[in-house]
């Protein structure tokens, strides 16, 4: 009986033993079998996604190009910033922080607390902070409450070149003028870098690691010189003040090259803030009202007698006159259409005045220029023709693109409708078309030049990131001969000696100019009392290097013509292009 027992014992317990290792050889098959399946049959897809959760690629932005003047001075640069963000979750006393780090930022604490209130993984607090603002906010421990690095666009010069290099918006994309325009080369190639890293997100030494370094941007090498920028912009700031204009424009080209040596105007306007620098925009409704404008080249006027420049110049190299011809009964009004004068709409619908009334008399070609006689200038433009008039004014340049490297230039407009009897008569002193400062400026340059219209530009250069420089061209074209060139330059230093231009004279310089006054139109087409006057005119007489062309618009009655209002503000700027340029005094 005990045997008995003792055999059934022993018998359960080699097969709880052999059960046992059953199990046990279960679990190692198992084991073994998943080994095998993870080591062997996955291991490429397991080992993929592990590399997957460990490895992280960010972007690598590339260094904005910076923009020179033509002396080296910066115009504009990226600097490192800071941006300040937060975890809402994270922050403990949110109305605090806000009251805090708003004091400091100047943003209404307000928005912070919408912010940081909010059920967001990520709220900016500001961007592109100064560093030592950052590291002050940081300072002061609050919990949630972080930065990154951010490239800031700054301009050195602030107000002062910001209609030549236009502005970038918050992530570096350009928005107005060059930074615009060369936005592409500007801006460089992106790289990337892989690496992996730990659970804390810190690179793992010996872990894989792939760097593809970013391209920075093109360096541009600008014709503009700083100097005569910031000299320029205050003459148009102190014409405003003076005359009570609405604005001021000024360019100034280099005549032989095209160089745009400076580009500027009144009100100014901020690179960094983006906003006018006008005190009638703080409480501006329209924010438009307030946005980046560049009348130089994007707004169009009709330029008045600044255009008798080109109506005398096709005469003479179509020697339908000569600079002594006479002209004989020059009268103060001329009426192409019956009753048009008993209308009072001078200059319009076919009634033309001279400025000034006087009896009629003979006048030399020259005498009509120097005085700036509409009626005179008409009665020159007759022997013309219309079809050779308007070919001069589109081989001049008005009416179509110069072609400058600047975002959105206006073509201007030439109105020539068919069956309009009296729109040449209305162009040859400067009616029935618009164009911009920039395309009169080049037109006088090109009388300047010889007879060659030379294509205004304002980058002479772009360096890339190895350093290899591609220099820009300009194109160019004649337009009338030289000796034609050289008669139309001694007229309009006659306007400036003994004409309406005397204001534009410069002490120890022989210049030359026009004078311009055209009323401007309101919303009906009809001229009002309000006027856009100008002066264009370049120095010196015997071998051009500089014309400057100034726009001032809607100034008082008592400034309202180009000889009182835009002819000083020529003479300041011609004075210091001349001293900029080295250009020695030639005794006048």
């Amino acid at each position: 009986m005990a045997a008995q027992r003792s055999a059934r014992l022993l018998g359960s317990h080699r097969f709880r033993i052999a059960l046992i290792a059953a199990v046990i050889f279960l679990a190692w098959a198992a084991m073994a079998f998943r080994l095998v399946q993870v080591q062997v049959v996955q291991a490429s897809d397991l080992a993929g996604q592990g590399l997957s959760q460990r490895l992280v690629t960010q972007d690598l932005p590339p260094q904005r190009g910076k923009i020179f003047d033509r002396n080296g001075e910066l115009l504009a640069l990226t600097v490192e910033g800071q941006s300040l963000y937060a975890v809402p979750a994270q922050v403990e006393e949110p109305l605090w922080v806000a009251q805090q780090v708003g004091a400091l930022l100047e943003v209404d604490p307000e928005v912070l607390l919408d912010r940081l209130s909010s059920d967001r993984d990520f709220v900016y607090l500001d961007r592109q902070v100064e560093p030592v603002l950052a590291e002050e906010i940081l300072g002061m421990g609050l919990t949630g409450v972080y930065s990154l690095p951010e490239a800031t666009r700054v301009y050195p010069a602030g107000p002062v070149a910001s209609h030549v290099t236009g502005f970038v918006d918050i992530d570096g994309n350009g928005q107005e003028g060059l930074e615009y325009a060369y936005d592409d080369i500007l801006r460089g190639t992106p790289g990337h870098a892989e690496f992996e890293r730990d659970l804390n997100g810190r690179p793992i030494p010996q872990g894989m690691s792939d760097i593809v370094p970013a391209d920075p941007g093109a360096d541009l090498n600008t014709t503009i010189d700083l100097p005569l920028q910031y000299q320029a912009q205050q003459a148009c700031l102190e014409a405003v003040e003076r005359t009570g204009a609405a604005s001021c424009w000024v360019v100034a080209l280099d005549v032989e090259t095209g160089g745009v040596l400076a580009m500027t105007g009144a009100p100014a306007f901020d690179p960094e803030t983006r906003l006018t620098l006008d005190p009638a925009c703080a409480d501006a409704d329209d924010p438009a009202l307030c946005a980046f404008t560049n009348f130089a080249v994007r707004g169009i006027y009709e330029p008045g007698s600044t255009e008798k420049l080109i109506t005398f110049a096709a005469a003479l190299e179509e020697q339908e006159v000569r600079v002594g011809t006479l002209i004989r009964d020059v009268a103060d009004e001329l009426e192409l259409l019956d009753g048009a004068c008993d209308k009072g709409q001078a200059n319009l619908w076919g009634c033309y005045r001279d400025f000034r009334s006087h009896e009629t008399e003979d006048l030399t070609v020259a005498e009509i220029f120097t005085r700036s006689s509409n009626v005179g200038s008409i009665m020159i433009a007759k022997r013309l023709g219309e079809g050779r008039l308007v070919s001069y004014i589109e081989k001049f340049g008005l009416g179509s693109l110069t072609g400058i490297d600047y975002s959105a230039e206006a073509p201007g407009i030439l109105r020539f409708e068919a069956g309009c009897g009296t729109c040449w008569a209305s162009a040859a002193i400067g009616y029935s078309v618009a164009v911009t400062p920039l395309q009169m400026a080049a037109a006088y340059a090109a009388i300047g030049n010889d007879g060659v219209w030379t294509q205004p530009h304002i980058v002479s250069s772009t360096v890339d990131g190895d350093g290899d420089t591609e220099v820009a061209s300009a194109e160019t074209r004649r337009v009338v001969s030289e000796g034609t060139a050289v008669l139309m330059r001694e007229l309009l230093a006659s306007v400036v000696a003994q004409g309406t231009g005397t204001n534009a004279q410069v002490d120890g310089y022989r210049i030359g100019g026009k004078t311009g006054t055209a009323n401007k139109l309101d919303e009906n087409g009809r001229y009002t009392s309000e006027t856009r006057a100008s002066f264009v005119g370049l120095a010196p007489i015997d071998d051009p290097k500089v014309v400057v062309a100034v726009l001032i618009d809607a100034p008082r009655r008592k400034y309202r013509t180009g000889g009182t209002s835009a002819a000083p503000v020529f003479a300041q700027v011609m004075e210091q292009a001349l001293h900029r340029l080295g250009v020695s005094p030639d005794g006048y």
